[in-house]
């Protein structure tokens, strides 16, 4: 370059240097304008597709997300890994059945190993099946304490393995679980699924938690597992089989592996473990106020409805969640004044009468109508607070259960509730209470438009003409400030 070009580059320079920020930028902005102004209206000229080229440098705010990783969880996002074997399958497949929906929901039943002929063909009312890793290969199987247990947590990575596309999330459960999986999408989607996330419930037993783990969820009820906790889990399972050998139940050590991942527990108190036994149905009348998830273990506890077998109770249960699982087992309170009566609703499975005012910071506590899981324990036996039973007249309720769900002309559902035996006491002898034996029918009316927020409570308004053998409940939202006592 010469010497003549270097000076001439410096004046320039300096000439730059010497005008205010303003101007230099209109000094730049202005010709590039002019530029592009020239640019767009050449190609606008030659090409009619020239402002698709145009808006290139400039994506809308749509182009830059992944509608796929950004849309709403639904079902289609979520694969069930059912672990099941041939054994106990031919009893419990009913149960599965239940809530499974062909061509709708996504997983596999894992055997332990081929389907005999008695099996086959295969009802699309189940799940696919698929036949469980040989676990006798793992380097730790000499080791092994618990291979069945072993062979249901390696159930995980045999799901992921099968390299099913546009799933978000993992469900871990047993073949007697029974699921509601429209509250359950509506759950996980309050969680990040691209995140690790481990989501599940804890035991009803104080001591089956404290024997394995607070942080654990138990998976006879199901627990949930984000797929890229998946993902990182199915890197180093196998060695953390190795690691943890010596434990014998599968859901201790899938929480031992993920807590080596450095991931801890969600809790969500709608999954049901039922470490009870006998009759639940204290506990399902007095539901906690968070959706119904999963129910389990109905090989150890008394039908539903008592006047039902196992498999009968499930499906009677399931014609009400087909209606609106939002409102299942959820308790709604409310009082008929006049007769000092108090109903305790839980909806599509029973509905409580008591003759007698009662709060609702009380009725929400269930009934101990069920034993605890070791029965030899030492009481506190329950990670809730129970009422106890009593002859009390005032503070024993007469019971109905469901009986019908159906919708009305005016596009409500009605769920009746018909009386399962005589309470065989006197009536209550507090000052205005009047006898509710008479009573043999209750009818809830709820909205059929709407579905029930998780996080709120429902209010209700009894109606009932004194000396007639029904009553009629009607569901709403509650008003401001409205105190249920």
């Amino acid at each position: 370059m010469s010497s003549t070009s270097i000076v001439g580059m410096n004046i320039v320079q300096k000439k730059f240097q010497q005008l205010p920020t303003g101007c230099l930028f209109k000094f730049i902005a202005i010709p590039g304008l002019i530029l592009f102004s020239f640019y767009a209206l050449f190609f606008i000229h030659t090409d009619n597709q020239s402002l698709d080229l145009i808006s290139l440098p400039f994506p809308k705010s749509s182009d830059c997300r992944n509608s796929s990783t950004n849309s709403p969880t639904n079902l289609s996002h979520i694969g069930f890994i059912v672990i099941g074997s041939l054994n106990s399958w031919k009893h419990r497949k009913a149960y599965t059945a239940s809530w499974w929906r062909p061509n709708v929901t996504r997983g596999y039943v894992f055997l332990d190993k081929e389907p005999t002929q008695e099996f086959l063909p295969w009802p699309s009312t189940s799940p696919p099946y698929q036949i469980n890793y040989d676990i006798t290969k793992l380097r730790a199987y000499p080791k092994i304490v618990s291979p069945v247990q072993v062979r249901m947590v390696h159930s995980i990575l045999d799901m992921y393995r099968v390299g099913d596309k546009g799933l978000r999330w993992f469900i871990m459960c047993d073949d007697d679980t029974l699921f509601f999986v429209d509250n359950l999408v509506e759950v996980l989607q309050k969680y990040d699924h691209t995140k690790y996330i481990y989501v599940g419930g804890n035991s009803e037993s104080i001591k089956s938690n404290a024997r394995f783990s607070f942080d654990m969820g138990f998976g006879g009820a199901g627990y949930a597992l984000s797929y890229p906790l998946v993902e990182a889990l199915s890197k180093n399972l196998d060695d953390c089989i190795e690691r943890y050998h010596y434990l014998y139940v599968s859901d201790h050590m899938a929480q031992s592996c993920l807590a080596d991942i450095g991931v801890s527990l969600n809790l969500e108190k709608g999954i049901h473990q039922i470490d009870l036994h006998s009759d639940i149905s204290g506990l399902l009348s007095s539901h906690p106020q968070s959706p119904l998830l999963s129910l389990h273990h109905f090989d150890v506890i008394d039908p539903l409805f008592p006047s039902k077998d196992r498999y009968e109770s499930i499906k009677h249960l399931m014609k009400a969640a087909k209606v609106d699982q939002s409102r299942m087992l959820q308790q709604t309170i409310c009082y008929q004044r006049e007769t000092n009566w108090s109903f305790s609703v839980s909806w599509g499975y029973s509905t409580h009468i008591y003759e007698s005012i009662i709060p609702r910071s009380i009725l929400r506590k269930p009934l101990e109508t069920f034993r605890p899981w070791a029965r030899r324990s030492r009481p506190p036996h329950f990670m809730f607070n129970t009422r106890w039973l009593t002859n009390n007249s005032c503070e024993t309720p007469h019971v109905f259960f469901l009986k019908s769900v159906e919708y009305t002309p005016d596009n409500q559902v009605l769920t009746t509730y018909v009386r399962s035996s005589p309470r065989n006491l006197p009536p209550c002898s507090a000052t205005g209470s009047h006898s509710a034996d008479p009573i043999s029918r209750i009818q809830v009316f709820s909205p059929s438009s709407t579905r029930k927020r998780y996080e709120v409570i429902e209010c209700c308004d009894v109606e009932y003409e004194v000396e007639t053998n029904a009553a009629g409940v009607k569901m709403r939202s509650c008003m401001k400030d409205e105190v249920i006592a």
